[in-house]
């Protein structure tokens, strides 16, 4: 359904961007909330990555919370479920590479 990118990590992304995926429509960037053990993180899509689609909060405690936003919300379920499996197979790949 879509493509999916792993991103190198630059001065500028402080290695909170993950990556991108894509539909048919836009690019979906997944951005961690921070550089270690995020317990959030955010789907954001859009001129300058401006819009937020969704944020999942919780990662850490396993109390998983998805946050849509404010033109999201109303997005059908199966288009839904698909951005959420998208962005965690984004944010999970990156954060297994590790240098050690």
């Amino acid at each position: 359904m879509g493509t999916v990118h792993l991103t190198s990590e630059g001065p500028e992304s402080q290695g909170l961007v993950r990556g991108t995926f894509a539909d048919e429509y836009r690019t979906y960037t997944v951005r961690a909330a921070g550089p270690v053990e995020p317990d959030s993180f955010q789907v954001l899509t859009g001129p300058g990555n401006t819009d937020v689609v969704l944020v999942v909060s919780g990662l850490n405690s396993g109390d998983l919370k998805a946050t849509w936003g404010r033109f999201w919300n109303g997005l059908k379920p199966h288009a839904k479920i698909w951005v959420e499996e998208q962005a965690f197979r984004i944010f999970y790949r990156e954060a297994r590479f590790c240098n050690g």
